[in-house]
């Protein structure tokens, strides 16, 4: 992926000085100062970054490794925090097999270890939180929604959120123990007594089309190539126009 910088391109989000992407173009020390397990296979890992300048909901960031012997790797990560989290970026990470940045993370990493980081970095799926959102995420597709739901929750908006998230079983749901009303999970492999098992379908997405608030929905989507083509096939289906379908995907 390719970033380009305009001189003076800002992000706005509600109640903050806008982000210069000036500002996103430098390099940043991180510190890790936590590392929370999410399930078996995903942790979070909150840095203090005090420099950092904000970002939108839905953005991402450049992360940088350098070993001892100046080999560096880089990877495009959401972020999973909120704006108001001053001074803080949070990133959830899956375990990938055979990846060096994502486990060096689950492996090594420990608080006082320091990274580089840029950003935040595109404003295509950002969600400045001034417009309804239905957010449909899979796995760790579900991190730079939990941005959207946090800021939402800190901003106290008023605005309709809903989030449709699809994972394998409970144990495999990513922030579970934050999710409330507006969040609907669907489980492909497993499930608690009571609740079908299988894949996400029109029954589970034309309810939330139905409601349609006023202004009507802003889909986010976000997971892997093909989670991200069954669900925006789903929305359009159910009457979702296709240019308010944003997606981000992985894989």
């Amino acid at each position: 992926m390719t970033e380009t910088f305009a001189p003076e391109t800002r992000f706005a989000v509600p109640g903050r000085i806008a982000v210069s992407n000036r500002a996103a173009a430098v390099w940043q020390t991180a510190t890790l100062t936590e590392i929370r397990r999410e399930t078996p296979h995903a942790s979070t890992f909150r840095f203090a970054v005090p420099d950092w300048q904000g970002h939108l909901p839905g953005q991402h960031l450049m992360l940088r490794l350098t070993a001892e012997d100046g080999y560096t790797a880089q990877r495009h990560y959401s972020i999973a925090s909120a704006p108001e989290d001053s001074g803080h970026i949070e990133l959830t990470l899956d375990h990938v097999e055979g990846g060096e940045v994502s486990g060096w993370f689950h492996s090594v990493a420990e608080p006082g270890d320091e990274v580089q980081v840029r950003g935040p970095l595109s404003g295509f799926f950002a969600w400045p939180g001034d417009r309804p959102a239905l957010l449909i995420g899979a796995g760790s597709g579900v991190v730079p929604l939990m941005s959207m739901v946090r800021h939402h929750r800190a901003r106290g908006l008023s605005v309709p959120l809903r989030l449709l998230v699809s994972a394998r079983g409970p144990e495999e749901l990513i922030y579970a123990r934050e999710f409330g009303a507006e969040t609907t999970p669907v489980f492909t492999r497993n499930a608690p007594e009571g609740v079908r098992v299988g894949r996400m379908a029109a029954a589970h997405v034309a309810p939330l089309l139905a409601e349609q608030p006023e202004g009507g929905w802003e889909a986010y989507v976000c997971g892997s190539n093909a989670f991200a083509e069954h669900a925006s096939r789903l929305l359009v289906a159910a009457g979702q126009p296709v240019d308010r379908i944003r997606i981000e995907r992985f894989g």
